[in-house]
């Protein structure tokens, strides 16, 4: 959120075949605004660390919330945790 082109973000765990789970960014741009993948990693690494910081990125148009206006972050993994039992590894 820090970045002057970010309106909103959300990150959520998705599946990863090496770690169990990744750390993945959802990110609203503001109208007009460009943002590569790697800018975004670079940023977070950097106030974040490595550990903390997603290791992919997705730009979506909107993000979907609940009816209280918070992120909706099932929503938001339900698509990448299709198929599997659990959505936690």
């Amino acid at each position: 959120m820090s970045l002057p082109q970010v309106q909103e973000c959300a990150v959520v765990g998705v599946p990863d075949d090496h770690w169990g789970e990744a750390v993945k960014a959802i990110v609203v741009l503001r109208a007009g605004e460009n943002l590569a993948e790697a800018d975004v990693i670079a940023h977070c690494k950097n106030v974040l660390g490595g550990v903390k910081s997603p290791k992919s990125v997705e730009f979506w148009p909107d993000v979907p919330k609940t009816a209280a206006g918070k992120l909706d972050r099932r929503a938001i993994r339900k698509p990448y945790w299709a198929g599997f039992d659990r959505a936690v590894h």
